[in-house]
């Protein structure tokens, strides 16, 4: 029995280039986009792709904290700037940390399943590089628990939230073994970054990148267990995607070969006044995943691509374990015998993940989204990996703050 109580259909998924530093044409002191610009950009790259762009029902728009990067509130009433045809349609913005992307995709979902909406056009957006680091990594700490917990955490916030997480892991798995297969996180992201020109990564040309991994971390000037290439990148940029019912699909004129099938989603809350139960485990995206396929009537093996919310590189490597592909404390292992590479068993954040494409946070959600359909639909480029007949499935784990807010949804190939 299916999930959903009607047939969902995603297509014309368009990301913008992560503009931000590893990028030539950024430049820290030279006047840049601004997030209205995304907005458009990434709209139009959507809708250029359907034939008629006012049968769009409605737009949902995934933004984690515009008001203080940008001090822009209301960002719904950049809608109708998109298309003339979107003038007096309605349009919600969604927010949930770095999960905000995510949550804007299953709106748009629930919006038609509803019967509210046979189109929706979804849009994520950020943009990041309007302060200095520091600054920014306190606008960030609002992801957690800002009152309980911020005005005694580190300068950088999340970052050392996460460096307390790779600690934990180097006491319990062993410093070497965890240490090494973080650093070849990184190569990963990298190397497929490489091969995606939108990636904030893709001018990388560093021949030494374990030995960059591995460079040792500095309390003194950033955080005790990870490096700042263990981070993903400050990032601007937005991404767009159209989810649609059959009738939608017929509305828009995109025949049902040339779109992928949500089958399933899950979406996971947990309290956000209280510590992780175990630092060694994502148990909020565990959780997520193991409620997504068993709404899918899947198990992991029956995945041929996956994308997870790579915020550090300890937090890729805990997701792959989440996601069910090895167990407690087997993670870095599997990373280490090249399991998630793109020949891998299970080929992981093909594109580059938030480590090698960037994080315009709330964006990165229904980026996520968008290269999982590209894979299913052999639309990934010089990204493509290979699609088995026997395994037509594709996920995303997308989450936000520190394992607090986390959806997992599951696509699938169409048939014929």
């Amino acid at each position: 029995m299916s999930f959903f109580r009607k047939k969902i259909f995603v297509c014309a998924g368009f990301n913008t280039i992560s503009l931000g530093t590893g990028r030539k044409e950024f430049h820290p002191k030279k006047p840049r986009p601004g997030i209205e610009h995304y907005i458009k950009e990434a709209g139009l790259g959507a809708i250029a792709q359907i034939k008629d762009p006012s049968a769009i029902d409605e737009g949902v728009i995934g933004n984690f904290i515009a008001e203080r990067f940008c001090k822009q509130g209301n960002l719904g009433g950049f809608f109708p700037m998109v298309h003339d045809t979107f003038q007096y349609k309605p349009c919600i913005r969604v927010e949930g940390a770095c999960d905000s992307g995510g949550l804007a995709l299953v709106t748009s979902i629930k919006t038609i399943l509803a019967d509210l909406a046979d189109v929706v056009l979804c849009i994520g957006v950020e943009v990041q590089n309007t302060v200095k680091a520091v600054y920014g990594a306190d606008y960030l700490a609002a992801a957690g628990w800002f009152s309980g917990e911020r005005k005694n955490g580190h300068a950088y916030f999340f970052p050392d939230q996460f460096s307390q997480r790779a600690g934990a892991c180097y006491e319990k798995f062993g410093h070497e073994r965890f240490r090494k297969a973080m650093a070849q996180w990184y190569v990963n992201a990298i190397e497929n970054a490489r091969k995606n020109p939108k990636a904030q990564e893709y001018h990388n040309v560093n021949s030494e990148l374990f030995a960059t991994g591995m460079t040792k971390p500095s309390s003194k000037v950033f955080c005790e267990h990870i490096n700042v290439f263990d981070c993903s990148k400050v990032s601007d940029g937005g991404s767009a995607v159209i989810f649609a019912s059959e009738e939608g699909l017929r509305k828009i004129g995109v025949p049902m070969q040339d779109a992928v099938e949500v089958v399933a989603y899950a979406q996971v809350q947990d309290n956000l006044t209280t510590s992780p139960p175990d630092l060694t485990k994502l148990a909020t995206c565990e959780v997520a995943a193991k409620r997504a396929y068993e709404r899918a009537g899947i198990k992991p093996k029956d995945l041929s691509v996956l994308d997870v919310h790579d915020c550090f590189t300890v937090a890729g490597v805990l997701a792959v374990e989440a996601a069910g592909f090895a167990g407690h404390g087997e993670g870095a292992d599997f990373v280490l015998e090249g399991n998630t590479k793109t020949n891998g068993t299970i080929p992981t954040n093909t594109t580059g993940g938030l480590i090698g494409y960037g994080h315009p946070t709330g964006a990165s959600g229904v980026r996520q989204a968008i290269d999982v359909v590209h894979q299913l639909a052999g639309k990934a480029g010089d990204c493509q990996i290979t699609v088995h007949s026997d395994r037509p499935y594709g996920m995303i784990s997308s989450m936000g703050g520190n394992d607090k807010t986390v959806v997992a949804m599951i696509f699938k190939k169409v048939e014929g």
